[in-house]
């Protein structure tokens, strides 16, 4: 039976795997080779896996797909009859177990818990990923001798930055209260990205480091972030409502956008080099993401509203305001990347694929 991705996605899904494929990443050098990613099942590793699954269709590349997800239902719900294929092959467990399979020539370690509801309600857990997940993920790496491995990390790690400037670079570092639980996340990943570079200097191991932005694309229609929440306002055709001002400024960057830099860092990046990934034209205020997401569907009528009516005023800058969560994503440039889609596009994309997920 045909178990082509193309023939098991929706066409919307696949435009966007096809942007992937497309980019100019060096498939030649995962030709006949096996990548193992953990978090198989997120929002991310979707991407990734099918794009890669997606390389063998179109470009005869041979790429095994190993992928770790903690629940088989979850992934089958996910992949669906793409799991019949015989370059793909999932290992059920949890990431904070040890990893005992085939080796992998690369290594993606992108489980993680990254949502607040995590940080509030399971700190341990979330740390517990990005510690003992990591020390598993590099234990299998340095096990397989991978030709590379990637590790995800964030833009949390930065913590609280005052540099002086409107935005923030990889050598720049912020504070982080240790004593607080809802840093779980940020701080475990700080720990990883310590570990990771201790591993690649005793064991001469190469190692990458990839601090995305805020990735945003299609989404559950309950996922809790603030950007998902304005999609799912969109699909169910109701207008958004702002219960603050909106004004905190973030790098956004599209999941197609973010799983090509990251799939470049992996095969291009310097060992223990961190990069940002941020696409400058989607630099935008919460107030100014929710507008757009409102103009880019002027047929729906729907309107951006806020609880509190002295919010509806643009707020001003603060000038002892903390550098905003803006990413300088340079370095990845450096490397042949740049962003394809711009905020309005990508949430286009978004709102047609979950609308039709939600039908």
């Amino acid at each position: 039976m045909d178990y082509n991705v193309k023939n098991h996605l929706h066409p919307y899904i696949y435009e966007d795997i096809k942007t992937i494929t497309d980019s100019n990443i060096n498939w030649p050098r995962l030709k006949n080779k096996t990548v193992f990613i953990s978090g198989g099942s997120g929002f991310i590793a979707f991407y990734i896996i099918c794009a890669l699954l997606a390389g063998n269709d179109l470009y005869n590349n041979n790429t095994k797909v190993i992928a770790l997800v903690r629940s088989r239902k979850k992934a089958d719900n996910k992949y669906g009859e793409l799991l019949n294929r015989a370059d793909f092959e999932l290992v059920v467990q949890d990431v904070c177990s040890p990893v005992e399979c085939d080796r992998a020539d690369f290594v993606i370690h992108a489980a993680s818990q990254a949502s607040a509801f995590h940080f509030e309600n399971d700190p341990a857990g979330t740390i517990d990923a990005n510690l003992t997940g990591t020390l598993n993920m590099l234990e299998y790496a340095k096990k397989s001798n991978a030709t590379s491995t990637l590790i995800v990390s964030s833009l949390k790690i930065y913590g609280e930055v005052y540099n002086g400037k409107d935005y923030i670079s990889e050598k720049d570092l912020g504070y982080l209260d240790i004593d607080n639980y809802k840093n779980c996340y940020a701080q475990g990943k700080r720990a990883a990205e310590t570990l990771s570079c201790c591993y690649a200097n005793q064991y001469n191991m190469n190692i990458k480091i990839a601090r995305p932005a805020y990735i945003y694309g299609p989404a559950n229609i309950d996922d809790d972030r603030v950007w998902a929440q304005f999609f799912a306002n969109v699909v169910r055709r109701q207008n958004i409502l702002l219960k603050s001002n909106g004004a905190a400024l973030r790098s956004f960057c599209y999941v197609t956008d973010t799983a090509t830099a990251l799939l470049k860092i992996l095969l291009d990046g310097e060992n223990c080099t961190p990069y940002n990934i941020a696409n400058p034209n989607s630099d935008v205020t919460i107030r100014n993401f929710a507008k757009t997401a409102v103009e880019a569907f002027p047929e729906l009528g729907l309107t951006l509203n806020f609880a509190n009516p002295d919010d509806r005023n643009e707020p001003v800058p603060s000038p002892i305001a903390p550098t905003p969560e803006v990413l300088d994503a340079r370095a990845l440039n450096r490397l042949g990347w740049s962003a394809q889609v711009d905020l309005a596009e990508g949430i286009k994309r978004s709102v047609k694929i979950m609308s039709l997920q939600n039908k």
